[in-house]
């Protein structure tokens, strides 16, 4: 899996390209672990080219969120494919997370 980063004012996009897994969660867990990342008032997730995410990609923006929102970060999901948002509706988390349709709602959001 690829991570691009896209700074913009006061958001940051990382836009996620293939398969979230357990051996391509350590790459997405070091871009949210970056302390530059508080610097921004939205954190927003183009999952457009994201193709599957399992239990321990999931475990990776669980693990950020409460950090995220204490900072007063927002995290917003947004171009998600069906099957990859049908795994957050099943486990509950899109009831948690922010999931927009589009980018211009997760700007809004």
């Amino acid at each position: 899996m690829k991570v691009t980063a896209q700074p913009a004012d006061s958001t940051l996009t990382l836009i996620l390209d293939g398969e979230l897994d357990a051996s391509s969660a350590v790459v997405l867990d070091t871009e949210l672990n970056k302390p530059e990342l508080l610097k921004y008032k939205k954190v927003l997730i183009d999952c457009q080219r994201l193709s599957y995410i399992s239990s321990a990609g999931l475990g990776v923006f669980i693990s950020h969120l409460q950090r995220l929102q204490d900072a007063n970060v927002k995290l917003v999901f947004f171009n998600m494919q069906e099957k990859v948002f049908n795994v957050f509706e099943i486990l509950g988390l899109d009831s948690l997370m922010n999931i927009a349709p589009t980018q211009e709602a997760a700007l809004a959001a």
